[in-house]
C-alpha cells in the first residue's frame, strides 16, 4: 500500500483551464520528446562564482497560452554537472505524454535550472532561462510532421514571466522577451503511437520519463532502460468482490440523520435562504469501484447501487442468497449498507501500485428553488446533488487466491483519488488506534481470483490498519443453512445493477455547467420498482460534485413525456455456431513424390517435358528454398514463358476407411492468374498393377483421358494444360506483376467426382518454384494431400447439450485426408516472335507522385475526332455526316419528313439511309436522262439543290450550337493527366498528385472524385504512414483539408502555389477495369485539372478457399477463428502477447461480416452472415482481414464459395432405416440418370443404378438413411445425367440423429496388430413369443463385422452371434455399437462394446 501512496502522492496533476473542458473531447495523440543537449554559456558567470558544485538540470511544464494557465505536472530531468568555461551539457533523456488538446496554443515550456553550495553549505536553485516548445501547429514544418532536430531557442527569465498580461501570443515575438544569444537546446518531437496500448495506465497530460517505472508496464530490454519507447503490458489478472457491506458509525440511522442536518446548515450559510428539512431526502447510495495504479484509474469505474441491509430482507426475506451473517455481530440499530451482486475486476495487475478505490457516494434530492420561480418548474424533476462520504483504498496480495478483506473507510481533507471534497470523519483526537478505525466505518468483502462462481462460506473477517485475509473454509452445510446463490446470468431481478453505468439520480441530476439546461423526469413519476439501466458507456471526467453525471443530458434539452422503459443490458453470450479454425481446412501439405511413386511415373509413359531446344526441362526439389531476385527475371531474354500443369495420378491414402467407395473418375478446378477458370475434362483413375497396399503411401492410381464413348484414350496418360504467358498477352510493365504472383500465390485445385459431380477435396501448391532466374526451363514434381472438410450444421439439441447461459456444446469440423494428387507444374521459357515495344518497362502506375506537367493530351485537329495522338499533326476533312451520329439524325429526318416519326430516333442507321436517298435521287436523274424527260430531270436537280441547301442550314445551325461545348471538352484536354493504377484486391494503392494553381489569385478548389473507391487522404497521420511504407519524402501538411460531411473535401491554394494532394484507391470488388476521373475545381466553378485514373485490377493472393453447402433461401451463420497472429507470414516480431486490432472486409456488400474485440490473448472469429438463394446457386466472395489501423494491407485473404442446395430434414435414430421420398421431375427430354450421395454407406437410393427420367414427368426417388453414428450432420444427394455429366437436381439432408437406448455393455481387450484380428461371441435372446428375423450393423463397420448379418431365432429362445474385430495400428480405446434391428429395420437393442487397444 505504501507504494501506491507514493505514486498517488507524487503525481498529483493540475487540471486544464475549465473553458478547455468545455471544448469538444479530441482523440488524445502520443508524442515522444528527446531532450538531447545544451549549448552555450546559459549559466551566468556570477551564479557560478557565489555557487560551488553547480549543477544543471531541465523542468518541463504545460502551458495554456490562451488562458495563462499552467496544468499537468511539471517533469525534472536528471541533474548533470557543468564545467568551466561552460560548455555542451549532454541529457539525451526521452519524455513521453498524450494530450487531447490539440491546439497551437497548447505548448511545453522547457525551463533551464542551475544549482549549487553556498558557502554556508544550503542548496540553492536558479533559473537560467527558459523556452517554448511549440507542440501543435499549423505550418507544414511543425514538429508533429518531422522527427529532425531542432534547436529551441531560450530567453532570460523564468517561465513565470508567461503569467504576465503582456506577454501576448506569440509571447517569442513580444518585445519584453530578451533572447539569450548562442544558447539553444537541442531537441527532438515526434508522434509516438506505440504509446496508444498504454493510454489507460498514464492519465492525460502528464509528462513521464522513458526510464521511470510505470505500474502496469514491464520493464524495457536491453540497456537503454527506455519502457515507454515499445511498451509492454502485463498480464491482467481478474478479481472478484462479494459479500459487500459498508458499516458507517455510530449507526447508518444516525449517519444519515446527522448528514442531513448539516447539508441543511451548508444550504442556508451559502445563502440559498432556509430549506425545509421534508423537502430533503436521500435518493440513492452509489458505490463506484475502479482498480488506479497510482497515477490514474485503469479503466472507468464500475458504479453499483447499496441498500440498506433491512430493506434486503424485507424485500427478498429468506431467499436473499447473500450471506449477512457477519454484519450481525454489530449492535442490532448497526445496520449495513449491501451490494446485492457480484464485481468482476478484469484490469488487476500483479503490481504493488495496483489497487482497488472504493467511493461511496450519496445522492440528494433538493427543491429547485426557494422563491416564487419554483413554480415555474413544477412540472420538472427535482435537482440532485452528489457527495462523496467515505472513500477506501486496497491494495491486493495477489499471492493468496481469496479471502475476506475489511477495510477502514476514510474521510476529510486528505486527498483522494477524485480529487473532490469528501465527508468529514468524527473527532478522534482522545481516541486510540484502533477506535479510529472503526469511528470512520469500514467495508467488508470477499475476495478471490479467477474464479467465475460464487464462495459459498465466507472466512472469518479480520480488521486492523492493513487489510489482511484468510483464505476461505467451507463450513459443513445444515438443515438451517442459508441456500446457495443463483447461478450468474439467471440472477433475480432485484439484484443491484453492475457496471458502468447510470443509475436514477443520474438521469434527474441537474447540471451545474452554465452551458448545459437540460433537465429529467422526476423519480416520484416513475413506475414502482423500475430502475435505469446501467449500461450507458459515456466517458465521464473525474470531477467534484455530480457535474460529470450531465454529460449525456446535454444533447437533449428535455426528456419526453413517455415512461421510461427499462433497457436489457447484454451479457456475454457465445455463438451457437462453432468456429472453423483457419488455416486448417484446405492448406494441403506438399512435398515431393518418394522414390517409389517416381519409379510408377517414369514407367507409366507419362510425356517428357522440353524446353525450347528439345532439352527435358531442370528437375527442382520442391523442399528446397527458392531465392528469388525481381531483376534477374525481369532481365531474361526469354520474355515468354509458358506455363505447363501436368496432372499424373491420384493415389488412395490408409485413412480413408469406413469402406467408402473410391471414384473411377475425376475432373479438376482452378484459376491461374487472370485467365479464365479452368475445368479439365474427365480422367479416369486407372490402378496400377504395381501399385502397392493403400497404407504404404505409395501411387495407386493412374490419370488416363476418357473417350467421348466412354474408353479409354489411347495416348499418353496424365493431362496436361499449357498457358502461354507472353509480351502479347501481358500488358506493358505487368511482367513483374507475373514474377510477384508466382512468387507468392498458392494454386487452389478442386478434385471432382467425375460421375457424382461430387466434391472430393481441395489442394493447395505453392507456385515459387516456377521463377526460372535465367534457366531456360524448370520443372517440379509434387505430390499434394487432397483434404475433404465436412462442416456439421450448427443446432442447439436441448435434451442435455446445454452447457451454459446461452452456450451450446460446439459442434467441430472435420477435416479427412481423401488423397494424394501427384502433379507437375513446368515454366518453359521462349523467345519473343516479335519486338513489342516497353514490354519490360515499368508502368506509369509505379510512381506515387504524379504531376500533371507536360500532360497535355491536346494535339489539335478536329473537335469531332478523338483527339488521339499522332505522329504527325495531319488534319483531313472528313464529312460531319459521317463522324456525328446526331447531325446525320437530324439530316435524316428533313430528308424523310413524310415517313412518320419512328425513323426519327434510329440513330445507329441514319448514315446508311441518308446514303440511299442520294443514291436514289440520282438514279431518278439517270433515268430521266435516258427517257428524253428533260423536265422531269429539271424538276429533280432542283428538288435536290433545295435538299442540299436545306442541309447546309441545319449543319450551319448545328456547329453553331455545338461549337462552344466542343471546343471547352477539348481545351479540357490541356488540363487532364491520364495514369494507369495497377491495384489489387483490398490493397490500398497510395498516391499523391501535384496539383499547382496556374492563376494568380487565390482558390478553395474543391476535389470532386465520381467513384467512391478513390478518396482523398484527410487524415495526417494516415498520410503519414502510407507515406513511410512508400518511402516518400514530400512534406506533409496537418490540416490540409476543410471538411464538410458528406461533402467534397476543400483545400486553399494561393496564386501559383502547388500542393500534393494524397489519394487512397482501395476496391474490394472482384472486376478487371475501372475509371475514375478526379476533378480539381475552383472556387469560380471552373476546372483547374482533371486527373484520369485507368485501374487495371491485378490477380490477388488467396490464403484460405472455404466450400460451404446450405440450405437455399436461408441466412449461413459461421464463425472463422483466426489463427494467432505471431504464426501468420509477415507478423512482427515481438508480437506474442500483443494481438493488433483485426479489421474484416468482404467484396459483397450483402454480406454481413464483422469481428469482435476480445479480451488479451482470447482467439479472434469472424462472423459471417451470408443469404444463400435459390438452389442451384454457388455464390463466391472474398473476405479481407486487415491488422493495421488504415486497412493499407491485407494480412489474409479468404475465398468462400456458398453452395444452394434444396434441404431435406431428416429425424432419425442411429442404426435404423429411416425411409422417405423425393419429387423428380423430368426435364425437356428423356434422360437416363442416377442417383449419387455423399456418405453411400448410411444413405440408399432406390432406384440404385441408373433409370430413365421421362420428359416433364413426375417420378418418386426413394431414400433409405441409416445413420451410423448420432449427431447433427449434411449428407449430399446429387441426380446426375450419365450421358452428359450434368447435374439434374441436387438435396442437402440434413440429419438430426439421436442415440438408440444401450442395453448391454461390454468390454474387450486386443493387442496391437494382431494378425487379421479377434473372433469373439455374444448371445441374444428373442423378447418374442413368435420367430422373429433380426439384422446386424454397426457403427464401426471398418473395426467390427459379423459372421453373418442377419439371423432367425425362435421366440423365446438364445441366439449366439459371431463378431470379428479387425486389428488395429495404433493403441487407444474405442466404443464400438451394435444394432440389433427387427425385420423393418427398426431397432429393438443397442449393444456397446469397448475395445481397448494395448
Amino acid at each position: 500500500m505504501n507504494d501506491w501512496h507514493r505514486i498517488f502522492t507524487q503525481n498529483v496533476l493540475v487540471p486544464p483551464h475549465p473553458q478547455r473542458a468545455r471544448q469538444p473531447v479530441k482523440e488524445s495523440t502520443a508524442f515522444q520528446c528527446v531532450l538531447k543537449w545544451l549549448d552555450g554559456p546559459i549559466i551566468r558567470q556570477g551564479v557560478l562564482e557565489v555557487l560551488s558544485e553547480v549543477e544543471c538540470h531541465l523542468r518541463v511544464s504545460f502551458f495554456d497560452v490562451t488562458y495563462r494557465h499552467f496544468f499537468g505536472r511539471t517533469w525534472k530531468t536528471t541533474v548533470k554537472p557543468t564545467k568551466r568555461p561552460p560548455s555542451r551539457i549532454v541529457f539525451n533523456e526521452p519524455l513521453y505524454f498524450h494530450t487531447s488538446l490539440n491546439h497551437p496554443h497548447i505548448v511545453a515550456v522547457v525551463e533551464v535550472v542551475a544549482e549549487g553550495k553556498k558557502r554556508d553549505g544550503t542548496l540553492q536553485t536558479s533559473s537560467c532561462g527558459f523556452g517554448i516548445l511549440r507542440i501543435f501547429s499549423n505550418q507544414p514544418n511543425s514538429p508533429t510532421s518531422a522527427s529532425q532536430d531542432k534547436r529551441l531557442r531560450l530567453y532570460h527569465g523564468t517561465p513565470r514571466a508567461l503569467l504576465h498580461p503582456l506577454l501576448q501570443d506569440p509571447a517569442e515575438q513580444n518585445k519584453h522577451m530578451t533572447l539569450i544569444e548562442n544558447c539553444s537546446l537541442q531537441y527532438t518531437l515526434k508522434p509516438h503511437p506505440a504509446l496508444e496500448p498504454a493510454f489507460h495506465l498514464l492519465p492525460e497530460n502528464l509528462l513521464v520519463s522513458g526510464l521511470q517505472q510505470i505500474p502496469g508496464l514491464l520493464p524495457a530490454h536491453g540497456e537503454s532502460g527506455d519502457a515507454l519507447r515499445k511498451p509492454r503490458l502485463q498480464k491482467p489478472i481478474t478479481g472478484h468482490l462479494d459479500d459487500l457491506f459498508f458499516t458507517l458509525y455510530p449507526s447508518l440511522e444516525k449517519f444519515e440523520e446527522e448528514l442531513l442536518e448539516l447539508h441543511v446548515q451548508d444550504h442556508f450559510q451559502e445563502g440559498c435562504g432556509p430549506l425545509d428539512g421534508g423537502g430533503l431526502e436521500i435518493l440513492e447510495r452509489r458505490l463506484r469501484v475502479g482498480v488506479h495504479n497510482g497515477l490514474g484509474f485503469v479503466q472507468r469505474p464500475q458504479v453499483v447501487v447499496l441498500v440498506p441491509e433491512m430493506d434486503v430482507a424485507l424485500t427478498r426475506s429468506a431467499s436473499f442468497s447473500r450471506k449477512v451473517v457477519s454484519s450481525s455481530k454489530t449492535s442490532s440499530g448497526s445496520q449495513a449498507l449491501v451490494l446485492r451482486s457480484r464485481l468482476r475486476l478484469p484490469e488487476m495487475v500483479g503490481h504493488p501500485a495496483f489497487a482497488v478505490v472504493f467511493q461511496l457516494e450519496y445522492v440528494f434530492s433538493s427543491p429547485a428553488g426557494v422563491d416564487g420561480n419554483a413554480a415555474s418548474v413544477t412540472s420538472l424533476s427535482n435537482l440532485a446533488c452528489m457527495h462523496m462520504v467515505r472513500w477506501a483504498v486496497w491494495n491486493p496480495l495477489l499471492e493468496a487466491g481469496s479471502g475476506r478483506v475489511t477495510l477502514p473507510l476514510q474521510g476529510g481533507i486528505q486527498p483522494n483519488p477524485s480529487h473532490c471534497l469528501v465527508y468529514k470523519v468524527p473527532s478522534a483526537s482522545m481516541s486510540s488506534e484502533e477506535v479510529k478505525q472503526v469511528e470512520s466505518g469500514t467495508v467488508r468483502f470477499q475476495f478471490s481470483l479467477g474464479s467465475e462462481e460464487h464462495l459459498d462460506a465466507p472466512a472469518e473477517p479480520v480488521s486492523g490498519p492493513k487489510a489482511e485475509r484468510q483464505p476461505a473454509r467451507k463450513p459443513p452445510m445444515s438443515p438451517s443453512s442459508l441456500p446457495a446463490p443463483a447461478p450468474r446470468g439467471l440472477a433475480a431481478p432485484q439484484d443491484s445493477p453492475v457496471g458502468p453505468g447510470l443509475s436514477i439520480s443520474q438521469l434527474a441530476a441537474s447540471p451545474r455547467s452554465p452551458t448545459q439546461h437540460c433537465v429529467a423526469r422526476p423519480t416520484s413519476q416513475l413506475p414502482h420498482g423500475s430502475r435505469a439501466s446501467p449500461t450507458q458507456a459515456q466517458e465521464f471526467p473525474l470531477e467534484g460534485g455530480i457535474s460529470h453525471l450531465e454529460a449525456d443530458l446535454s444533447q437533449t434539452c428535455l426528456v419526453p413525456d413517455t415512461s421510461i422503459a427499462e433497457q436489457l443490458q447484454e451479457l456475454p453470450f457465445t455463438p451457437l455456431h462453432a468456429p472453423i479454425v483457419a488455416g486448417t481446412q484446405t492448406r494441403s501439405s506438399a512435398g515431393q513424390p518418394s522414390r517409389a511413386s517416381m519409379v510408377l511415373l517414369q514407367s507409366s509413359g507419362f510425356p517428357e517435358i522440353l524446353d525450347a531446344n528439345k532439352q527435358p526441362a531442370e528437375a527442382i526439389n520442391p523442399t528446397d528454398p527458392v531465392t528469388f531476385n525481381p531483376q534477374k527475371e525481369e532481365s531474361d531474354c526469354l520474355q515468354s514463358n509458358e506455363m505447363v500443369l501436368q496432372f499424373l495420378a491420384f493415389s488412395r491414402v490408409a485413412q480413408d476407411c469406413r469402406g467408402t467407395s473410391w471414384p473411377k473418375t475425376v475432373y479438376f478446378t482452378f484459376q491461374f492468374y487472370r485467365f479464365p477458370p479452368a475445368t479439365t475434362p474427365r480422367l479416369q483413375l486407372v490402378q496400377l498393377d504395381e501399385a502397392s497396399q493403400p497404407g504404404s503411401g505409395a501411387l495407386t492410381h493412374i490419370l488416363v483421358p476418357v473417350s467421348r464413348d466412354g474408353t479409354f484414350d489411347a495416348g499418353s496418360p496424365g493431362f496436361q494444360l499449357r498457358y502461354m504467358v507472353g509480351p502479347g498477352f501481358l500488358k506493358p510493365g505487368e511482367r513483374r506483376c507475373f514474377a510477384h504472383y508466382l512468387a507468392v500465390q498458392t494454386l487452389q485445385i478442386d478434385v471432382w467426382d467425375g460421375d457424382s459431380l461430387l466434391l472430393i477435396g481441395s489442394a493447395a501448391v505453392q507456385m515459387k518454384h516456377l521463377l526460372r532466374q535465367g534457366r531456360p526451363a524448370v520443372q517440379a514434381s509434387h505430390e499434394l494431400e487432397v483434404v475433404a472438410t465436412e462442416y456439421e450444421q450448427d443446432t442447439m439439441v436441448v435434451s442435455g447439450d446445454v452447457l451454459g447461459f446461452g452456450r451450446v456444446k460446439p459442434i467441430g469440423v472435420h477435416s479427412v485426408v481423401k488423397g494424394r494428387l501427384h502433379l507437375t507444374l513446368a515454366n518453359v521459357g521462349h523467345l519473343c516472335e516479335q519486338k513489342v515495344r516497353g514490354c519490360s518497362t515499368l508502368p506509369p502506375s509505379r510512381s506515387r507522385v504524379i504531376s500533371n506537367d507536360g500532360a497535355s493530351r491536346f494535339s489539335g485537329g478536329s473537335l469531332l475526332t478523338s483527339g488521339s495522338s499522332r505522329r504527325k499533326h495531319v488534319v483531313q476533312a472528313q464529312k460531319l455526316a459521317d463522324v456525328d451520329s446526331e447531325l446525320a439524325a437530324m439530316l435524316l429526318t428533313h430528308a424523310r419528313q413524310g415517313t412518320g416519326p419512328r425513323d426519327v430516333g434510329r440513330e445507329s442507321d441514319a448514315t446508311r439511309r441518308r446514303k440511299l436517298e442520294r443514291m436514289k435521287s440520282v438514279r431518278l436523274q439517270e433515268a430521266g436522262g435516258e427517257l428524253g424527260r428533260r423536265g422531269t430531270s429539271v424538276l429533280a436537280q432542283q428538288s435536290v439543290r433545295t435538299q442540299h441547301l436545306r442541309d447546309l442550314q441545319v449543319i450551319a445551325a448545328y456547329r453553331e450550337r455545338t461549337k462552344a461545348e466542343s471546343i471547352t471538352s477539348l481545351l479540357s484536354l490541356a488540363i487532364t493527366t491520364e495514369h494507369t493504377l495497377h491495384a489489387t484486391l483490398g490493397v490500398a494503392e497510395f498516391f499523391e498528385f501535384v496539383l499547382k494553381n496556374p492563376h494568380n489569385t487565390q482558390h478553395t478548389v474543391t476535389v470532386e472524385i465520381d467513384n467512391p473507391e478513390l478518396s482523398v487522404i484527410v487524415d495526417s497521420q494516415e498520410w503519414r504512414d502510407f507515406k513511410g511504407a512508400a518511402g516518400l519524402h514530400t512534406p506533409v501538411e496537418e490540416d490540409m483539408f476543410h471538411l464538410r460531411g458528406s461533402l467534397a473535401p476543400q483545400l486553399y491554394l494561393r496564386p501559383h502555389e502547388t500542393a500534393h494532394i494524397p489519394f487512397k484507391f482501395q476496391s474490394f470488388s472482384a472486376g478487371q477495369l475501372a475509371m475514375v476521373q478526379v476533378l480539381f475545381r475552383a472556387s469560380c466553378g471552373k476546372p483547374i485539372a482533371v486527373l484520369c485514373l485507368t485501374v487495371e485490377l491485378q490477380p490477388h493472393v488467396v490464403d484460405q478457399v472455404f466450400r460451404f453447402y446450405h440450405p437455399e433461401l436461408s441466412f449461413l451463420k459461421k464463425a472463422i477463428r483466426l489463427p494467432p497472429w505471431h504464426t501468420l507470414p509477415g507478423a512482427p516480431v515481438g508480437m506474442l502477447g500483443e494481438d493488433p486490432p483485426v479489421h474484416v472486409r468482404c467484396s459483397d456488400p450483402n454480406v454481413i461480416c464483422e469481428t469482435q474485440n476480445v479480451g488479451p490473448g482470447e482467439p479472434r472469429d469472424v462472423f459471417l452472415k451470408v443469404a444463400s438463394g435459390p438452389s442451384p446457386e454457388i455464390k463466391d466472395f472474398f473476405v479481407i482481414i486487415y491488422s493495421d489501423r488504415w486497412l493499407a494491407t491485407p494480412t489474409q485473404t479468404w475465398q468462400v464459395y456458398l453452395h444452394s442446395l434444396q434441404r431435406v430434414d431428416v429425424s432419425c435414430v442411429a442404426g435404423q432405416l429411416t425411409r422417405l421420398s423425393l419429387v423428380l421431375r423430368g426435364t425437356q427430354t428423356v434422360r437416363k440418370v442416377r442417383a449419387f450421395t455423399s456418405h453411400p454407406q448410411e444413405l440408399k437410393t432406390d432406384p440404385k443404378g441408373v433409370f430413365v427420367l421421362p420428359p416433364h414427368g413426375v417420378q418418386d426417388l426413394h431414400v433409405g438413411v441409416r445413420p451410423l453414428r448420432a449427431g447433427s450432420r449434411f449428407i449430399h444427394l446429387n441426380l446426375v445425367d450419365v450421358d452428359s455429366h450434368q447435374l439434374v437436381a441436387s438435396w442437402l439432408v440434413c440429419l438430426s440423429c439421436r442415440q438408440p437406448l444401450i442395453s448391454k455393455a461390454f468390454e474387450i481387450t486386443l493387442a496391437v496388430g494382431e494378425g487379421k484380428g479377434v473372433n469373439k461371441r455374444i448371445t441374444y435372446t428373442n423378447p418374442y413369443p413368435s420367430r422373429r428375423t433380426f439384422h446386424l450393423h454397426s457403427d464401426h463397420p471398418e473395426l467390427l463385422r459379423f459372421r453373418e448379418d442377419s439371423f432367425q431365432v425362435a421366440g423365446g429362445e438364445t441366439h449366439t452371434i459371431g463378431l470379428q474385430f479387425a486389428p488395429s495400428q495404433r493403441v487407444g480405446e474405442e466404443e464400438i455399437l451394435i444394432y440389433i434391428n427387427d425385420h423393418e429395420d427398426k431397432n429393438e437393442e443397442a449393444f456397446c462394446v469397448k475395445v481397448i487397444y494395448q
